[in-house]
């Protein structure tokens, strides 16, 4: 992706998608303005030290001083944003060298002699993994979004089958894998499947592909993985062993390590494993039944709706809070890597620009936005872009009059004393978003919810579609801090 932005507040307003993108590996060119190399450091009219404030959040940034450079820089940080591990790179231009004449010649190759990445995985490591893998009795892969990054969809399911291994998926790494496997377990964390978080305490050998095991996915560190022998798999070498102690590293690109490891394994036969796995699934019981309660609308009976109204073909971005949690839970069409959420930063109000770079990049797609009440309105300017460039983007907004998933946090941590998450003063978003030019349905039961639903993502147009929910409708399963996997709260 690419963005531009003026100097000063201009600069500023992209830190935060620049930090979004830097946690979730997301490759990104970010061009900024600023003022003449001449006032550099004196405070000029918007003038802010943006390579410094970016410095800890991009793979590499610069301040170009000299036209000549320009070509070169702007190959360069292509090349940075897009190799190895995926990631933002900024681009700093003072006024009077954008206003500069220069040749505009390319270079004909790099030299970047600091930046090597790694992508054929040590042979020796391979081989030790494979053995590994072979002799285990209780095989589980762990697929992060690295998988994403690197689309290795189909090398990631023909080692599972070959192994019979269980698979489960970290936030970002959902739609790595098809939901609908027999072999599938869900997403682990604080908010996972059940089945999935179980499965990672019972593995004897764990493979984790392009994960960086963070504090959301393990629970308590000190208690994850203990009896388990852990390859990990990632492109950066910085990720091997930083949160989670290991057995097998492996340093190199996802699909050419997988390809090794597929080549040297032979076909398992564990029937006891896969027995086993099937009884885990029956514990996601109780996050995959549908549930609406008489008159009584819930999030998660939305979301499940649309697993019968969209198909693999849809793509699906969230904002952060428990919709994101229920729309992880059980959204199930999001096979390749069609689920675009915020995982690292967790950032209110990415879901609607996501979409819509989603609309653009995927014209014949349904992109579907969910949101809460309080995320909408971080990026409510977007809908007038939807509304400008004609794009049919559908936003399913689940308003509790709550930031929810605080609120949430303060009944489990702070013996529910609430405090600055309830939003009295929310506006009348089917009345906004008809000002912005959107079609606007509202639900508040289950009684006629699928038929409203289905006329809205019929809809040729951009249409928001509000979903009436209660504030008190938490997201379940939890694990609180310092608790392991195996300790989920359910009620």
């Amino acid at each position: 992706g690419v963005c531009m932005a003026t100097s000063g507040p201009g600069a500023t307003n992209l830190v935060t998608g620049i930090a979004t993108a830097f946690l979730d590996s997301v490759p990104l060119v970010a061009i900024t303005g600023q003022v003449s190399t001449s006032m550099v450091g004196t405070d000029a009219f918007q003038e802010v030290d943006i390579t410094g404030i970016t410095l800890p959040i991009t793979k590499h940034n610069y301040l170009i001083t000299d036209p000549e450079e320009i070509a070169e820089v702007v190959e360069e940080a292509f090349y940075l944003a897009s190799s190895g591990r995926p990631g933002p790179v900024l681009i700093d231009i003072p006024q009077n060298v954008a206003l500069a004449l220069c040749s505009g010649d390319a270079p004909e190759s790099l030299h970047l002699p600091g930046y090597k990445p790694t992508y054929k995985g040590n042979g020796s490591q391979i081989k030790s993994a494979c053995t590994a893998l072979s002799e285990a009795k209780r095989p589980l892969i762990y697929s992060g979004g690295g998988v994403n990054s690197a689309k290795a969809y189909e090398a990631v399911l023909s080692l599972a089958e070959k192994l019979q291994a269980g698979v489960v998926t970290s936030l970002m790494g959902k739609g790595s894998f098809p939901e609908d496997h027999p072999q599938y377990l869900g997403m682990v964390g604080v908010h996972g499947h059940p089945a999935a978080n179980l499965a990672l305490c019972e593995a004897d050998v764990l493979l984790v592909l392009g994960g960086r095991f963070a504090d959301r996915t393990t629970g308590a560190a000190s208690k994850f993985g203990k009896q388990t022998t852990i390859i990990h798999v990632d492109i950066d070498p910085a990720e091997i062993g930083k949160n989670i102690s290991f057995r097998i590293p492996i340093v190199g690109e996802i699909s050419l390590v997988l390809d090794a490891m597929l080549e040297r394994l032979s076909q398992s036969e564990n029937p006891e494993w896969l027995s086993r796995l099937a009884t885990l699934r029956t514990h996601n019981d109780f996050v995959t039944a549908r549930s609406c309660e008489g008159e009584v609308l819930t999030s998660r009976y939305i979301v499940d709706l649309l697993n019968e109204l969209t198909d693999d073909k849809a793509l699906v971005t969230t904002d952060v809070g428990q919709h994101q949690m229920t729309a992880a839970q059980y959204y199930r069409n999001a096979y390749g890597g069609r689920f675009l959420t915020s995982g690292g930063l967790g950032t209110m109000g990415y879901g609607l620009p996501a979409a819509l770079g989603a609309q653009a990049a995927s014209p014949e797609s349904k992109v579907i936005c969910i949101t809460g009440d309080g995320s909408l309105q971080m990026s409510l300017n977007e809908m007038a872009t939807i509304k400008a460039e004609g794009m049919p983007v559908k936003i399913l907004l689940f308003n509790n009059e709550s930031l929810s998933m605080v609120r949430q946090l303060e009944k489990y941590y702070y013996e529910e004393r609430y405090y600055a998450v309830d939003m009295p003063g929310n506006p009348d978003f089917v009345k906004l978003a008809e000002a912005y030019g959107f079609e606007s349905y509202r639900i508040t039961s289950c009684e006629g919810a699928k038929e409203t639903l289905a006329k809205a993502l019929a809809s040729p147009n951009a249409a928001l579609i509000e979903c009436i929910t209660d504030k008190d409708d938490m997201v379940l399963p939890i694990i609180k801090g310092g608790c392991g996997l195996d300790e989920m709260i359910f009620e």
